[in-house]
């Protein structure tokens, strides 16, 4: 297997952790305060899981965050996919490709980035950050996710974006999960 003792070994801390955090969720029963929280089950396949914990505040305008979490079943550890941090580039400018293709498809899709002109102080989107939240969809797929108001307007909610696996292929640790 490509994973190593190290990478083992944080994983399946960080896995214990997950496990610790969603019982806590399970016995809490939602929240107090106009604070909600639960989880959403974004793939369950016999190797992955991958799962949005989430946090709805609702006091003044609601926001919400989502924190994913990728686990392998099998091996009982959180998955990390890359190498090394140049991934960032790499998904960053597939994502810039992406929002400035939607937006040339339907005028109504707007995302704060270069090459989409408008009024306005928001900061551009640059690049994705190391923590970047992102879960592995059911074919296999990587799908970086961002926050409502992260890189686009309100009305265009929690936006997510599927990489594209040839672009990614040489720099993942392993082609376990990523197809």
């Amino acid at each position: 297997s490509s994973l190593n003792e190290k990478y083992l070994a944080e994983n399946e801390q960080l896995y214990k952790q997950f496990m610790d955090a969603m019982e806590e969720m399970k016995e809490n029963g939602g929240g107090h305060l106009g604070v909600d929280s639960g989880f959403v089950v974004k793939t369950d396949t016999d190797s992955i899981l991958s799962v949005g914990r989430y946090v709805v505040n609702t006091v003044g305008s609601s926001s919400t965050t989502f924190k994913y979490d990728t686990i392998d079943k099998q091996s009982e550890i959180l998955i990390s996919l890359f190498k090394d941090e140049g991934y960032v580039d790499v998904i960053s400018e597939n994502i810039k490709e992406q929002m400035i293709e939607q937006h040339e498809a339907d005028e109504t899709k707007l995302y704060w980035v270069k090459g989409i002109e408008q009024e306005g102080l928001m900061d551009l989107f640059e690049k994705i950050s190391k923590e970047q939240n992102f879960y592995i969809n059911s074919e296999g797929k990587l799908v970086i996710s961002f926050d409502k108001y992260e890189v686009a307007p309100g009305y265009m909610g929690i936006q997510e974006f599927v990489i594209p696996t040839d672009i990614i292929s040489e720099i993942l640790v392993g082609n376990e999960y990523i197809k």
